[in-house]
């Protein structure tokens, strides 16, 4: 197989697997421009749009799908999880669609949070491992694209389908069935990754069980899992409310207009990805990680100012959809998906996501929960100060304690952290590519 084929084939696996991420987004924005055409139709109060938010892809959902998904990830392959994942996805859209009662809609967001939850958990990890080394951050990209091209195309579907009320939000979960079903198809020919393969064949493995305890006994991983809450779960309990909420957010500062909500999230979602494909994926594996990650997070805490605190009207409104919009996209969430691969090893590489993402997410659904009070009865002003703390610690922290992984091996960063190579197998493969 010639270098051009082997990389083709490598830039399809990532695409077909990324896509868990375009559902993740999409599920969330179905939800987030729906949510008030359901309470209307159910007669739902406050409490229980919260509970809808807060058990979704969003939220606790997605955290009960990374908790059981990182570990069968790690015991059963990569390939077990995002092969069987989107069939509960598409399970979960089918409640959603077919609704004519809040238990039918709250069983559909919690089984599409399950999946996605699965799903991305095992995405970021076979996505990394089979990247190549020297463009590991270009390929974990694909998936940060894949994640704001969803709500991009959620939200403009939403422009047109809003005429339709109740009906277009069914419409919108039927596109993410069909983009599911699609993707599912594809991914069946896909191969294992082979850094998994390599540490599944080592005689001197450990346990899954084992390999978990890990996690919690050994000081590098507790540091790491540390580090990577700060910095993501920090940046993501404020990206989670504004994607579920931003309607409700954009109302708080004055924009009623629900068509006029929607397209400006259709930009800030698509500098969101323009951001991503020119800023992270061209240089996230040239130009110094720390500088870009803390001009990201710098860029978001000014444009949520500007949006809280700035004069009403169009001038602060473009100002957040362009600041939020390219933060997000060299921000927070694409530096969590490539640090967290770098810093764990293959035998608990998924596991450790899946905690993560499981506490990350249950951060967002326990705010989720009082979000919606909070801004009604507060305002959005004493809720700014929340956000904007929440954004200066994730700032902080991810500049700070940065680590300089750039240009290594995922085998060689596992000797810089824990002395050797815990699974041999695989750092044998990387000397032979190598030719060391």
């Amino acid at each position: 197989m010639t270098a051009a084929t082997t990389s083709a084939s490598k830039w399809k696996a990532t695409t077909a697997v990324a896509m868990s991420n375009y559902i993740e987004a999409g599920s969330i924005i179905a939800i987030a421009t729906s949510l008030s055409l359901w309470q209307a139709e159910f007669g739902l109060d406050s409490m229980a749009v919260g509970l809808l938010s807060a058990l979704s892809a969003n939220a606790f959902g997605a955290a009960i799908g990374a908790a059981l998904g990182g570990p069968l990830c790690d015991r059963y392959g990569r390939k077990f999880i995002y092969t069987y994942d989107l069939l509960l996805y598409m399970l979960g859209t089918l409640f959603a669609v077919f609704a004519v009662n809040f238990g039918m809609l709250l069983t559909g967001f919690v089984l599409t949070g399950i999946a996605v939850g699965a799903g991305v958990t095992a995405a970021w990890t076979y996505i990394a491992e089979e990247a190549p080394d020297e463009r590991r951050a270009g390929h974990v990209g694909v998936a940060q694209l894949a994640w704001s091209i969803g709500p991009a195309i959620g939200y403009l579907l939403a422009v047109f389908a809003e005429p339709l009320g109740l009906l277009g939000a069914r419409l919108i979960f039927a596109h993410l069935f069909v983009v599911a079903a699609i993707t599912w198809w594809v991914r069946r020919g896909l191969d294992e990754s082979q850094r998994w393969k390599d540490k599944e064949s080592n005689p001197d493995r450990v346990g899954t069980y084992q390999g978990f305890l890990q996690l919690f006994t050994n000081r590098k991983n507790v540091t790491a899992l540390l580090f990577l809450i700060g910095v993501y779960g920090l940046w993501n309990t404020v990206a989670g409310q504004a994607g579920i909420f931003q309607p409700r957010i954009y109302e708080a500062t004055g924009l009623t207009d629900a068509s006029s909500q929607y397209l400006l999230q259709v930009l800030v979602w698509g500098l969101t990805s323009a951001a991503t494909f020119w800023g992270f994926m061209r240089y996230g594996d040239s130009f110094s990680r720390r500088r870009l990650y803390c001009i990201g997070a710098a860029l978001g805490i000014a444009a949520w100012a500007a949006l809280i605190y700035g004069p009403p009207g169009w001038f602060s409104l473009l100002f957040f959809a362009i600041g939020w919009g390219v933060s997000s996209g060299i921000g927070a969430q694409a530096f969590y998906g490539l640090w967290a691969a770098e810093l764990f090893a293959t035998r608990y590489r998924a596991s450790a996501q899946g905690v993560m993402f499981m506490l990350v997410r249950v951060m967002v659904g326990v705010l989720s929960l009082w979000f919606p009070l909070m801004l009604e009865q507060t305002g959005i002003h004493t809720v700014g100060v929340l956000i904007l703390g929440l954004l200066v610690a994730a700032l902080l922290i991810g500049t700070v304690w940065a680590p300089k992984t750039q240009g290594k091996t995922l085998e060689q960063i596992e000797v810089e952290r824990y002395g050797r190579v815990l699974d041999p197998g695989s750092g044998a493969r990387a000397e032979a590519e190598t030719g060391n």
